[in-house]
């Protein structure tokens, strides 16, 4: 079954409401925001991110201005069901730091891994499914193109991970390596014109002495078929590191299975202050051989009443009418 979307490619990872798969014929990706959409890649898909940041920070406290750079990674594989998919997100910076708390200015360097997660991702309700098993409003054209009630019900997926930090390392809290979780619980609002709300509530390092609790709210909207642009919102909260970040950028598509992007990154606080620009791109390997339908019990109990009609119906056609003799 080959289904046209037009606005499958949203900027972050979006697919379109009326999908039974988490399968789309153009690539769906997590990129540029930061946060995860509920949906998968879909089955038999190997997908790259790749990101280069540079950017500046001023930490008024401390008396620093550093220069860094970054670069981030993801691998994303979908296997087995449509509801779940494997990743590898990782992050490398490198900070070049200059400290004016004395007569001369001290300048050292910084570079490490801040993050190396191995995780997966499973969704485990999905309302536009059932929409797709209703049908559409077949007297209101009006009733099926606005906003409704149901749209405020979100796609909702879990994800559990590992973070592999290493030793000394200055932007992890512990001093030595260690292995702790992170979880994610991810919404999303697919809205009628383009438009598509994802939430991200975070608990991560839970086990550590330092743990870091979050949220990422973003909002999407293609403006046609090729072209994406969003707004997100993050906020950390740790003894390590705490902060408010304010993202947007675009994405554009090349073809069904490439993907760049362009985004800032600006931080409310002065502790330090950063400013960021980021430039980025996704490419999957699309080996999707078959749509698998997402079917609730609903549908099958359906399924399973329409099969056994027409068996009554045919046994009855075999019993013999009783002629009164």
């Amino acid at each position: 079954m080959n289904i046209k979307f037009p606005y499958s490619f949203f900027l972050c990872f979006f697919t379109f409401p009326t999908v039974f798969a988490q399968y789309t014929e153009m690539i769906n990706t997590n990129r540029p925001g930061g946060s995860q959409g509920a949906f998968a890649v879909g089955t038999n898909v190997l997908q790259f991110e790749t990101g280069f940041s540079y950017g500046k920070e001023k930490h008024d406290l401390l008396e620093t201005e550093t220069n860094a750079w970054a670069i981030d990674y993801s691998v994303r594989y979908g296997f087995w069901k449509e509801l779940l998919e494997v990743s590898l997100m990782c992050e490398f910076q490198s900070n070049n730091v200059t400290d004016n708390r004395s007569t001369t200015a001290r300048e050292y360097s910084l570079s490490n891994f801040k993050s190396n997660t191995l995780g997966a991702k499973y969704l485990i309700y999905d309302p536009y499914r059932k929409r797709e098993l209703k049908g559409p409003n077949l007297y209101s054209w009006k009733a099926n193109n606005r906003t409704q009630w149901a749209d405020l019900i979100p796609a909702i997926s879990i994800y559990a991970g590992a973070n592999f930090d290493f030793a000394d390392n200055p932007f992890t809290p512990e001093p030595e390596g260690k292995i702790s979780p992170k979880f994610v619980l991810s919404t999303q609002n697919n809205f009628i014109g383009g438009w598509v709300f994802v939430t991200n509530i975070i608990v991560d390092r839970v086990t550590t002495d330092f743990p870091t609790y979050g949220y990422i709210v973003t909002l999407t909207h293609a403006t046609n078929r090729w072209f994406s642009v969003f707004l997100e919102n993050q906020g950390l909260k740790s003894d390590f590191y705490s902060d408010q970040l304010l993202r947007g950028g675009a994405a554009t598509l090349i073809n069904e299975n490439f993907q760049v992007d362009l985004s800032l990154t600006y931080s409310f606080k002065d502790t330090p202050s950063k400013f960021y620009g980021r430039a980025g791109v996704a490419y999957r390997f699309d080996m999707h051989d078959k749509d698998e339908y997402l079917e609730d019990d609903a549908n099958k109990e359906l399924k399973e009443k329409e099969k056994k009609d027409k068996k009554d119906a045919r046994e009855e056609e075999l019993v013999p009418e009783d002629n009164g003799e």
